[in-house]
């Protein structure tokens, strides 16, 4: 640097080396919200409301290709998997809203989309999973057997969802729902965890089967024996976050950090507003999305 600069007027150095510290400063920021540092699809900042992907390969460079979206009415994301080879893919919870966005970047990446798996029945939005299917020949929907909703594949415990090379496993989440699950990456490198496990929070307990004591099980249980690495990606975020791990919310979530009865009265006494669709998500997501619509 002080051959570059050597000579010149004081002015000109002074002009640069703020220039580069700006710079730099806002690099590093856009890397804070990028859920994978370096990898994000453009480092320039984003509103919680124009999200649209950010792309990761796994470390190993042999890992899926994979987009997140979100959708801002609802703040759900919906998580695009595939097979970087085959081109093989799955879609995580996909919203009626975004459909045409979701289908013109499967279009794009040239994916063969295989299954469109919805985490739970959801209360705040409904899934595009009926529409698609009748958009995309040999798309297959999937639920937890234990939903109670209508789907070409019911799924349990340790049951898989292949493609390509890859695969996600099915591990029961219930607490928020009945038919709650979480998805994890083969190598257990990320877990997609629907409404169960949020970034420092975690679904209500308040209806649809809702109980806090299976949720504080599922959750220490099912997710937090994870390894801390693992990447945790939830169906819902309000505050513009993107992923977090294992490890983190095992040590900063401030729910699941207290025992399980001051869990309970936390959850218990939260006093939320029912979702605004509720009368009509609920139906429709029983149906697989295909509800008057």
């Amino acid at each position: 640097m002080g051959s570059v600069l050597r000579g010149k007027p004081v002015l000109r150095v002074l002009s640069l080396t703020l220039r580069l510290s700006t710079e730099g400063s806002s690099r590093a920021a856009a890397q804070r919200r990028c859920f994978l540092p370096g990898l994000c699809a453009g480092l320039a900042p984003l509103a919680a409301s124009s999200r649209r992907f950010c792309t990761s390969m796994a470390r190993n460079g042999g890992g899926p290709l994979f987009r997140q979206l979100f959708e801002s009415e609802s703040s759900t994301y919906t998580y695009l998997l595939a097979d970087a080879e085959t081109k093989e893919a799955v879609v995580i919870d996909p919203v009626l809203e975004t459909i045409e966005r979701d289908l013109k970047l499967i279009s794009e990446l040239g994916l063969d989309l295989k299954v469109a798996v919805n985490t739970h029945c959801h209360a705040d939005h409904i899934t595009s999973t009926g529409l698609m299917k009748k958009r995309l020949v040999g798309l297959r929907s999937a639920i937890s057997k234990f939903s109670g909703a209508t789907a070409d594949i019911h799924l349990s415990e340790g049951d898989t969802i292949p493609f390509g090379k890859h695969c996600l496993t099915v591990r029961e989440t219930p607490g928020h729902t009945d038919g709650c699950m979480t998805l994890v990456l083969e190598d257990q490198s990320m877990a997609f965890t629907g409404d169960t496990l949020l970034i420092r929070g975690c679904g209500r307990t308040d209806f649809q089967q809702g109980s806090p004591e299976r949720l504080y099980e599922s959750i220490h249980q099912k997710i937090f024996t994870l390894p801390d690495h693992c990447f945790v990606y939830p169906a819902h975020d309000y505050l513009g976050q993107t992923v977090s791990t294992v490890g983190e919310e095992r040590k900063f979530n401030p729910r699941l950090t207290k025992n399980l009865q001051e869990f309970v009265n936390i959850m218990n006494n939260l006093n939320l507003r029912h979702p605004a669709k509720i009368d009509i998500a609920v139906p429709a997501n029983l149906v697989c999305g295909v509800h008057e619509v």
